[in-house]
């Protein structure tokens, strides 16, 4: 059963419009809303982002003064002779050296606040030099278990940034510290020499993520590769389990942010990995990111009933305004059914229905032209071929022929006479044959062959060569293309050269069609003569023997692409090229 089907047309549009409508504007409103909820729901997600690339940016510089610091220490003199002579028991044993290494260590201590101590340790652990005169160390302290002296030697080079950890290696100190810590190696890369270490105060992250605020009840917590937390606004709530967080999730996640089905306490965390190995998480409650939800539905909900009733009632306009151009249109339509193709429409508007009426116009125009030019092309396909029959015999060229043949028999000479004959009953045979117009252009070459067999033995003067691809010779052709270029060749080029005139005949394939030339070395043709050769209206005089012929054959055949070209150089000769399609 059709849709819409109604007798009349306006009802089908009116009926058609409303439907339309009404789909739309409940599409429309329930994409708004929601479109309106993800904005803003994408603007929250967009602050917080903001939030934690902030805090991201700042512990990274704080993290990358730390790294720098290490870089220019280890590029101090005093400490690149140190470490290089480090093996060596008399040097390390210079107090000079540690002192000058000291008093640099305490140098840097002095202009960065959040530094606790910086310290350079040999490869088993001991203390060769630190930022203090006299470190207390606590007894029975073995550096080279301590976590981040062991990752950084695992690292080999590499900065190494360790957890948040009590830093243990001083007596009455507990302070809360963040270590970054890299191995020593020698020039060739082949051993260790010891490790750089330097402890960052804890309070700096601490001040950084304390004042971060995400919505009303949102926060912010820090988590390193392994899961373990650095962060968290609740971290003694989190260790004494009465709140847990999506550890796993947070580490196996690929796009950077990911929501927990809670219910009403469902969360998005959004994660910005940090270059050291920690993740910074950001937390948002979705109840908090879209607040006025039930205003935005009622008010999307009222807008959508007020364009609906509007859209129903333009439904019925339009479809009333809409009928009346196309019956008219149909009724030109009818006309054209008769066969009256006289008849145009009158409809002038500029809308769709005015450009459909100027196409229908315009359709009707073109349709007639082609239909006239159809005609035109049958007659002028019949003359052509007309010309091509009578073409194919030249009266002229047969008594000259008969006349040399008596002439070489009244001298004696019977082998060029027995040579002729066969050339010209050879020639004749290919010219009145029967069949397709397509021949193979082998057939084509054995053909002009023959006719240039003849004519050399006419004209002493003259010889001729015939080079063609092997590969070509089985593909079709048009009957007798070549004769009329040799013939014109020989009367308009050759007979008037002082000397011998020379014919060459080249066949080759291209990438999409066959190329067939025929080039001599007579007088060749002036520029104008050159432009005129191929040209309909053109004087007799003027036009090569059969050329026109030719070319006009060639394109009514194959199209327009294809046909003849001249290259003529005067005093020089003539290159004709003969382009026809790739026909198996």
């Amino acid at each position: 059963m059709r849709l819409f089907a109604f007798r009349r047309i306006q009802s089908s549009i009116a009926v058609a419009f409303s439907c339309l409508i009404l789909l739309t504007t409940l599409i429309l409103s329930f994409i708004s809303y929601h479109l309106s909820a993800d904005a803003v729901k994408k603007k929250s997600q967009d602050s917080t982002n903001e939030i934690i690339n902030q805090v991201n940016t700042s512990i990274n510089s704080y993290i990358s003064s730390m790294e720098y610091i290490s870089v220019m220490a280890l590029n101090n003199a005093d400490i690149r002779d140190f470490i290089r002579s480090s093996r060596n028991v008399k040097l390390v044993s210079d107090n000079e050296t540690r002192r000058r290494i000291s008093d640099y260590f305490h140098s840097v201590l002095s202009s960065h606040k959040d530094i606790t101590s910086v310290m350079l340790f040999g490869d088993n652990g001991s203390l060769y030099v630190s930022d203090r005169d006299n470190p207390n160390l606590k007894p029975n302290l073995n550096v080279s278990k301590q976590s981040w002296f062991v990752k950084a030697k695992e690292a080999q080079g590499l900065v190494v940034v360790s957890p948040p950890h009590i830093q243990n290696l001083y007596q009455k100190e507990y302070r809360w510290v963040i270590t970054l810590s890299r191995e020593i190696r020698s020039a060739d890369d082949k051993q260790s020499l010891g490790v750089f270490s330097i402890d960052l105060d804890f309070e700096v992250i601490n001040k950084i993520c304390n004042d971060i605020r995400i919505g009303n009840s949102g926060y912010l917590f820090i988590v390193d590769e392994v899961g373990k937390i650095i962060y968290h606004p609740q971290q003694q709530i989190l260790y004494s389990n009465l709140k847990s967080e999506m550890i796993s999730q947070v580490l196996n996640s690929n796009t950077g942010s990911f929501t927990t089905d809670e219910g009403n306490d469902s969360r998005m965390y959004m994660i910005k990995k940090s270059g050291f190995g920690w993740n910074i998480v950001g937390v948002a409650y979705l109840n908090e990111l879209v607040s006025n939800k039930q205003e935005m539905q009622q008010s999307f909900f009222l807008w959508g009933f007020v364009c609906l009733v509007i859209g129903l009632a333009l439904a019925v306009l339009l479809s009333r305004r809409l009928s009346s151009p196309v019956k008219r249109l149909e009724s030109c339509m009818r006309e054209i059914e008769k066969g009256n193709f006289d008849i145009r429409s009158d409809i002038l508007s500029v809308n769709e229905i005015g450009k459909l009426s100027l196409r229908f116009n315009m359709m009707i125009g073109k349709i007639r032209e082609l239909m006239d030019h159809i005609m035109m092309e049958q007659e002028f396909k019949r003359k052509s071929e007309l010309k091509a029959l009578q073409a194919q015999i030249n009266p002229h060229f047969l008594y000259n022929t008969l006349g040399s043949i008596v002439w070489m028999a009244e001298k004696n000479k019977m082998e060029e006479v027995v040579t002729m004959t066969v050339a010209l009953g050879n020639l004749f045979r290919a010219s009145i044959g029967k069949g397709s117009e397509l021949i193979p252009i082998q057939a084509e070459m054995e053909h002009i062959k023959h006719y240039l067999t003849i004519q050399k033995i006419r004209y002493k003067s003259m010889d001729y060569q015939i080079d063609v691809d092997d590969r070509i010779l089985n593909f079709k052709t048009l009957r007798l293309i070549l004769q009329p270029l040799v013939e014109n060749c020989i009367y308009h080029g050759i007979k008037y050269k002082t000397g011998t005139g020379i014919i060459q005949v080249t066949g080759e394939l291209m990438q999409d069609c066959i190329l067939l030339k025929v080039i001599d070395n007579g007088i060749g043709m002036q520029e104008e003569q050159r432009e005129r050769i191929l040209l309909q209206d053109q004087p007799f005089e003027d036009k090569g023997v059969g050329v026109t012929n030719v070319n006009e054959r060639l394109r009514l055949a194959f199209g327009e692409r294809y046909g003849l070209s001249y290259n003529s150089v005067l005093g020089t000769g003539t290159e004709v090229t003969v382009c026809i399609p790739i026909i198996d």
